[in-house]
C-alpha cells in the first residue's frame, strides 16, 4: 500500500509539472517507457513543434476596366425611289453671263453642268 501511495504522489507531481510546461508552450507526457534495457515510468516535458505562423492573405489588386464607349451612329439617309436631280447652271449666250447675274435672256437659257472656277 505504501508503494501505491508513493506512485500516486509521483503521478500527481508529474501532472503538476506538466501543467506548468503547458503554460510555456510545451507539451508534457506521462507514460511508461519501454525500450532497450530500461522499462519504467516517464514524466516530463516533451518537445513539440511551435504552432505554424499564418501570414495575412496576399492583397490582390485587380484594375478596374474602363467603362465601354458607345458611339452613336448617324441615321442613314432615307432611300428614295426617285433619282437625285442634276443641278444645272443657266447660261445666256447673247449676254455671255450666267443666271442670276442676268435676269432675262432673249435667246433662251442653256443648261450647263457646274464647273469649278479656273
Amino acid at each position: 500500500m505504501k508503494t501505491f501511495k508513493l506512485l500516486l504522489a509521483l503521478l500527481a507531481l508529474a501532472c503538476l509539472s506538466i501543467g506548468s510546461s503547458w503554460a510555456h508552450g510545451y507539451r508534457g507526457s506521462v507514460g511508461v517507457y519501454i525500450g532497450g534495457p530500461y522499462v519504467g515510468p516517464y514524466w516530463g516535458p516533451a518537445w513539440a513543434y511551435p504552432p505554424p505562423y499564418y501570414y495575412p492573405p496576399r492583397v490582390v489588386v485587380v484594375p478596374q476596366e474602363p467603362p465601354p464607349v458607345y458611339i452613336e451612329q448617324q441615321e442613314a439617309a432615307p432611300a428614295t425611289s426617285a433619282p437625285v436631280e442634276q443641278q444645272y447652271w443657266y447660261y445666256c449666250g447673247s449676254a455671255k453671263a450666267y443666271y442670276p447675274y442676268v435676269k432675262e435672256c432673249p435667246d433662251g437659257w442653256q443648261k450647263v453642268l457646274p464647273q469649278p472656277a479656273r
